[in-house]
């Protein structure tokens, strides 16, 4: 008998190998590879709001064809059998079809496979404009603003990747408040770095992916994220604000170094090495919430059951998500 249709990856995840299941998940990245033996297949990745996985088609799979030709961020119905390879999730695919407007309102599907933060994103949004409203020097401010106006409600609703950290709707707001508030919380250590500077830095930093990323459910790179990515997008944006803002020649070069360093490293995506003291500073607040993004998510997605999370490419391997044992408490004396 086969298992209840439409099952979470969550569920997928917990059934035992070599049982059929059914499901609706978003087709999230389509990629063409060649096998050594030179045959093509695609790597396919489906998700939910619960998790993900990849499959594989091999082309004499009487469904590549149409496979082949999906759009990435499509609503699929997923039929197969369960298999693992590696202790990872990788089904055996029997067949994937695309649910017109019609099958995708019946099964009521969109809310469960769009993945959302944890907060509240109006709340989020308030506080975010409170640490904006925060910055003592008034151009800087104003330059700011006016990056978060250019950049409009994409901004709120803007995952920060499109698969590494933050990877949902709503991330790239949820990315740029917690970093805003680790910044608030360590800036006082750092007597060095100019406060108002840095904090304009951290709201502005990543900015350049609401023109990067597009997709209503799936996130794809645009064609100008394509052929500029985010760190100079980011520049743009920043530059045009504060020559509108009047912000003095000094501040508005080091604001824009900010976000052209921020990645860190070149082979990352970064234009230059951080070389000032706010760069730095932003640079190592970034790559911290990045890393306790892909950690907080995978706690969230982890099974009540699970010891380990699947390898997490941005931390080069598995997560003990298991909890903490607090000796006492389950135990006698």
């Amino acid at each position: 008998m086969s298992e209840p249709a439409f099952l979470s990856v969550r569920e997928l995840k917990a059934l035992d190998g070599a049982r059929p299941f059914s499901s609706v998940l978003l087709l999230r990245k389509l990629t063409t590879k060649t096998a050594s033996n030179g045959n093509a297949f695609l790597s396919l990745e489906f998700g939910d709001r619960t998790g993900s996985f990849s499959a594989t088609l091999f082309s004499d799979h009487p469904h590549y064809e149409a496979c082949r030709i999906l759009a990435e961020g499509a609503v699929v119905r997923v039929e197969g059998r369960i298999e693992f390879y590696q202790n990872r999730l990788s089904p055996r695919l029997q067949a994937v079809a695309v649910l017109d407007e019609a099958e995708l309102a019946a099964t009521g599907a969109i809310e469960r496979l769009v993945e959302l933060p944890p907060e509240d994103p109006e709340e989020m949004w308030r506080e975010l404009s409170a640490f904006v409203d925060g910055i003592g020097h008034d151009e800087l401010r104003l330059t700011v603003r006016g990056v978060l106006e250019e950049a409009g409600e994409a901004f709120r609703t803007a995952p920060a990747a499109i698969s590494m950290h933050h990877a949902y709707r709503h991330g790239l707001l949820e990315h740029t408040l917690h970093m805003a508030r680790a910044a608030h919380a360590l800036l006082p250590l750092y007597r060095e770095v100019d406060a108002d500077l840095a904090m304009a830095g951290v709201i502005v930093h990543d900015m350049g992916k609401v023109i990067e990323y597009e997709g209503a459910l799936g996130t794809r790179r645009s064609r100008r994220g394509m052929l500029q990515g985010h760190v100079v997008l980011g520049y743009q944006l920043v530059r045009k604000a504060g020559l509108k803002a009047r912000l003095d020649p000094d501040r508005l070069e080091r604001l824009e170094h900010i976000v052209l360093s921020h990645q860190g490293e070149p082979e990352w995506g970064a234009a230059v090495y951080a070389a000032t003291p706010e760069a730095v500073f932003v640079s190592m607040v970034d790559n911290l919430d990045a890393k306790m993004g892909m950690v907080q998510r995978a706690l969230r997605q982890a099974a009540p059951d699970d010891v380990f999370s699947e390898r997490l490419p941005g931390l080069n391997g598995p997560l003990l998500t298991a909890a903490i044992d607090r000796p006492g408490l389950d135990h006698e004396g």
